[in-house]
């Protein structure tokens, strides 16, 4: 994969460059816009046009020659790096970047940079928590900013239509968030401005930028956003990347867990009949079983994160008493078929790919569970993720090597599975 980043001056494009070698890219900035890297280890490459008190249409020309030259190179992703203080032609270089890109191509612009103490909310930019046109930028004797409402200032810029995503949406999660992109594409948005305080922010806006299909996305901005886009694109088209997640704990607790997590993040949900598994009869255990697995195999062909789990919504909770009696089994009996069946889905499907990178389960029953029927010796600790939240590598067995996270029923707060994802995503 190839990166090429447009830079309007030197030690900006250097800061992007950097977080770009930091993901493990072969960076190299290059000085003078007619050239690109001519080693051909390089794989990621910041342009720089200095072009940030230019006059437009020396703008416009070095924009349009970089991007040619960047076509010729073969880049996967073209990115455009922005001052953190929204100085310079920003939106006629965006303009000359859409225009020759074309129709499908969309500029998502964050001016953001936590790190730096700038932040945008409701529009406005923020330097040091005061609104940049009172800060010491507005003095700029080449081109002062006049206003801190960004969508304001880029559409004075641009002869595209601008729109703006506000903070509130950014924290229902990507999801949410791509929905409303969506939305602003479909009605002929081609700048779309998004808020932004944290770097979490970021990385949600990043993810939502990856769940939008047949467009070209081009991040605009000081360097966090292209960072978090560049990775969560990786994530998304590296098909070995992907996470299974077991979950039998129906507790409130675990529930809430779950739809943090599914609010935050795009998860496939597999639901498993409890029901179906709490039987003596080994003909509906085994059905219910394939039925889960073959639901998962199918979900793996288009998603990075897979969710077993028995708490459907409208799932009953499994009357173990009544099961005991009826059969003259104990209650322990039939926990285990439920537990031991979800263990069984997961070694199935371990067994059927080798795409999953990283396992989580919650439930201490569930876990045993997964080590007995995958005859594991055990785990390898290596780090507490969080209070009762264990991430370590499963030794022997059907999952030796493989890394997996463990967290019981009723630990952690309500983003503790969100916590424990993000760290195999980093991890790996």
């Amino acid at each position: 994969m190839k990166i090429g980043v447009i830079a309007d001056d030197l030690t900006g494009g250097n800061g992007t460059g950097v977080k770009l070698n930091n993901l493990g890219f072969n960076v190299a900035t290059i000085i003078n816009y007619n050239n690109l890297p001519s080693d051909k280890l390089i794989n990621a490459t910041v342009i720089n046009t200095d072009s940030r008190y230019s006059e437009e249409s020396v703008a416009k020309n070095r924009i349009n020659t970089v991007i040619k030259n960047l076509n010729e190179w073969d880049v996967d992703i073209l990115c455009k790096r922005i001052d953190s203080t929204v100085r310079g032609n920003i939106g006629v270089e965006i303009d000359e970047i859409l225009q020759s890109l074309g129709d499908d191509a969309v500029v998502i612009l964050v001016p953001t940079y936590p790190e730096s103490n700038r932040q945008m909310v409701g529009g406005y930019l923020l330097l040091n928590n005061v609104p940049v046109e009172l800060s010491d930028v507005s003095k700029d004797p080449v081109k002062p900013i006049t206003t801190s409402y960004v969508p304001e200032l880029i559409g004075q810029q641009t002869e595209n239509k601008v729109a703006h995503i506000s903070l509130s949406d950014v924290l229902k999660g990507e999801k949410n968030l791509k929905e409303q992109m969506n939305y602003h594409i479909d009605n002929g948005g081609r700048i779309i401005i998004v808020d932004a305080m944290t770097s979490e922010n970021i990385e949600v806006i990043a993810r939502a930028m990856v769940l939008v299909n047949h467009k070209t996305l081009v991040p605009a901005d000081p360097g966090p956003l292209t960072e978090a886009y560049i990775k969560s694109f990786a994530i998304k088209n590296q098909k070995r990347k992907k996470l299974l997640l077991t979950v039998g704990s129906i507790t409130i607790n675990s529930r809430k867990q779950l739809e943090y997590l599914q609010e935050k993040r795009d998860v496939a949900r597999v639901f498993v009949d409890s029901k179906e598994l709490a039987t003596t009869h080994e003909e509906q255990w085994e059905k219910e079983v394939n039925r889960a697995t073959e639901n998962v195999m199918k979900e793996l062909l288009n998603q990075n994160i897979i969710l077993v789990t028995t708490d459907h919504p409208n799932n009953e909770v499994v009357n173990l008493k009544y099961l005991s009696q009826k059969y003259n089994r104990s209650q322990d009996y039939f926990a285990k078929r439920i537990s031991d069946g979800l263990a069984k889905i997961t070694r199935l499907i371990l067994e059927g790919t080798d795409e999953i990178v990283g396992c989580f389960s919650s439930g201490g029953d569930v876990t045993a569970s997964i080590c007995s029927v995958g005859q594991t010796e055990g785990i390898q600790l290596k780090d507490e993720v969080l209070p009762l939240v264990s991430y370590g590598i499963f030794t022997g067995g059907y999952f030796d090597g493989l890394p997996v996270i463990t967290k019981g029923g009723t630990a952690g707060e309500i983003d503790a599975i969100y916590t424990a994802v993000k760290y195999l995503e980093n991890k790996y």
